[in-house]
């Protein structure tokens, strides 16, 4: 059986996983660990068409005409496409074996089945996503994969907050399905076809449109800013597994729609490449920005996702004025490290959603300030949770330290030193790249420390426990992926230039290599060094004897004799000095304590950081729509004749158009 027929056997069986679970009682266990089954059935014979297609030998299109009007049944892997469809066929499979002790059947009698339903569904047509080539089968599948998280997400529609996030998505979603079907139109209009094949030539202004509502369509689901209006609540409101695919998956097939257009389209103008840089840039520097302003665990690491789409788009960008400028080492340093930290993302966010979960699974809250000195009730979940940490913020020994280091190797080429040609402007982005890096650390040091380190800030965080084996499983397996990635990334290198070359048409006769201008064997040497390192001083403390007691005091008060649990930090001064330097970006609302007289009552401070494009403009902008629309309602008339009326109206209109454009 080919690559292309296993692929179409795993979205069959994906998408079907929720069903048997209907045929049995809702609160029956044993529904849920079939559709486990074939969730992980799916998964790894999905896995062996991946395999088909990364090893170079990619199967030709398979299609079939259908009754539609419009477009084919056309179907296709590439090396590009099989870099994606790991993640699909990976983390949704561990998602599901999680699921078993987070969201158990009997738990969740009225939500487990249909979440199961929809989680399947959710992974089906992410696939079908990945290996359409035609345009109308494209945007079918893009819109049951829209709706799949809708669902999914908003399992807990009794929660008015789930159900506003639900409709925020909703709309969202729909606004870049419309730039969507007119950028399709569009390419049908330049090519004559819906077929997804790569454009030999086309007008510029026509090429440029399309490229630019690929940027806006795309970017609705990838999260670019500000386009990201519903990621933060759509992140934090769904069952922690479903964010962990939502955020490590989901948001990738709009990084892949950008991928797959710009191969598609004739090469570009440098403003292509410049665009995306900038928007990167923005959504990398401004994500991180509110992450760090977060009280909220999940939301928290809703716009940390935000802020790895920037560096993903700024990779991208590099490639694509790579393209635009003759530089075949941008393109591969360019989109080799965008595609390697799309898929170190996909192993580092859905560990940190996972751990994340776990800690709300058993403290039942996810409040920063709530939380607290949870290391010593639930040491492995701390433990995986701090890989996944140093992971995200790009420090050795872990994986995101090799595809953030591709990109810089790419910005730093385009300073043009020792006389070869450069683009001196992108190099600004290397600078903003550093800032991301360093506030990353700084974003994720407060949250350890809120979440992990100190004393439990409430008396549900001291009842906190390491959860069940099917709920650490795929915690492990994740950070075990992030370690291997981290310590020996070139074995990602051969599948990355693969992708790279397919997607700029590189001839296998082009000189250069990935391999040649990103040598990654001094990482793994370096790695391994550290981590023999830390094993050594580790190994001599423990067996070093000590000379003698340690004598304890208390720590210096403050002329506090009993400080208590509320006398330690909290997220909000933790990360107060970043979130006043970033003020104009994420405008912080503190509420003051007002203090009056000689012996004052309790008082609180409190920060907070709303979404500055949500919070402050685009709902004021609704609401305020709303009330100005209702005076139209005055047509809205229920009369037969009324509506007749307007109908003449319009097609009188239309006529008198149409004759003062047609020519004498």
């Amino acid at each position: 059986m080919s690559a292309t027929w296993n692929i179409l056997a795993a979205i069959v069986v994906l998408g079907l996983s929720g069903l048997p679970a209907y045929l049995l009682p809702a609160r029956s266990e044993t529904g849920q660990r079939v559709a486990t089954a074939a969730m992980v059935a799916g998964s790894l014979l999905g896995l062996c068409g991946v395999a088909g297609g990364v090893g170079g030998a990619i199967p030709s299109v398979a299609g079939a005409a259908w009754g539609l009007p419009y477009g084919r049944f056309s179907v296709a892997i590439d090396a590009v496409s099989a870099v994606f469809l790991a993640l699909v066929f990976v983390v949704p499979a561990l998602g599901s074996i999680y699921g078993l002790g987070y969201w158990g059947h009997a738990q969740h009698r009225g939500t487990g089945r249909r979440l199961g339903l929809f989680y399947g569904l959710l992974a089906g047509s992410m696939a079908l996503v990945l290996i359409a080539r035609d345009g109308v089968l494209f945007l079918i599948a893009w819109e049951a994969m829209a709706m799949a998280a809708y669902f999914a997400a908003s399992v807990e529609e009794d929660d008015p907050a789930v159900r506003r996030a639900g409709w925020v998505y909703l709309i969202a979603t729909h606004a870049g399905t419309l730039c969507l079907i007119a950028m399709f139109a569009l390419w049908r209009q330049a090519t004559g076809s819906f077929a997804l094949e790569p454009a030999p030539a086309m007008a510029a202004g026509l090429a440029s449109a399309i490229f630019v509502l690929a940027l806006f369509g795309f970017g609705f689901k990838a999260g670019l800013m500000p386009l990201h209006v519903w990621l933060p609540g759509a992140h934090s409101a769904a069952p922690s597994h479903v964010s962990a695919v939502m955020s490590g998956v989901m948001l990738k097939m709009g990084v892949y729609g950008i991928v797959r257009m710009t191969a598609l389209l004739p090469v570009g103008p440098p403003w292509w490449g410049g665009t995306l840089l900038v928007a990167g840039a923005i959504t990398g520097l401004a994500g991180i920005a509110f992450a760090i302003g977060q009280h909220d665990l999940k939301r928290l690491l809703a716009y940390s996702s935000i802020e790895n789409i920037g560096i993903i788009a700024m990779g991208l960008g590099l490639a694509v004025l790579g393209r635009a400028l003759g530089r075949p080492e941008w393109v591969l340093l360019g989109l080799g490290g965008a595609l390697l930290h799309t898929i170190n993302h996909g192993l580092f966010k859905p560990l940190l959603f996972l751990g994340a979960g776990a800690v709300i699974h058993c403290v039942h809250t996810r409040e920063l300030d709530r939380l607290g000195g949870l290391a010593r009730r639930m040491p492995a979940v701390t433990g995986l949770f701090v890989i996944g940490s140093v992971a995200i913020c790009a420090l050795p020994p872990l994986n995101g330290f090799a595809s953030e280091w591709l990109i810089y190797l790419g910005l730093f080429r385009t300073v043009g030193l020792g006389g070869e040609p450069g683009f001196a402007p992108a190099a600004v982005a290397a600078v903003v790249l550093a800032m991301i890096g360093a506030m990353a650390v700084a974003c994720f040091a407060k949250l350890i420390g809120t979440v992990f380190l100190g004393s439990a800030r409430s008396d549900a965080s001291q009842h906190g426990h390491d959860p069940t084996a099917t709920m650490m499983g795929p915690m492990i397996v994740l950070a075990f992926g992030c370690v291997c990635l981290g310590l020996f990334p070139s074995i990602a290198i051969a599948p990355l230039e693969d992708a790279s070359r397919t997607w700029a048409a590189l001839a296998e006769s082009t000189p250069i290599s990935l391999a040649a201008v990103a040598p990654l064997g001094w990482i793994s040497a370096a790695g391994l060094g550290l981590v023999a390192v830390v094993a050594t001083f580790a190994l001599i403390s423990r067996i070093t004897p000590r000379a003698g007691a340690v004598a304890e005091a208390g720590t210096w008060d403050c002329g506090y004799a009993r400080p208590d649990r509320r006398m330690q930090y909290t997220g909000s001064s933790l990360g107060a000095t970043l979130v006043d330097l970033f003020g104009l970006v994420v405008w912080p609302r503190n509420h003051q304590p007002a203090i009056h007289g000689l012996f004052p009552g309790s008082a609180t401070f409190k920060s907070v950081v709303a979404d500055t494009v949500l919070d402050r403009l685009v709902l004021p902008f609704f609401r305020a729509a709303g009330r100005y629309m209702s005076m139209f309602r005055v047509f809205q008339q229920a009369q037969m004749q009324s509506y007749v009326l307007y109908v003449l109206t319009i097609v009188i209109v239309l006529m008198v158009w149409g004759t003062m454009g047609a020519e004498p």
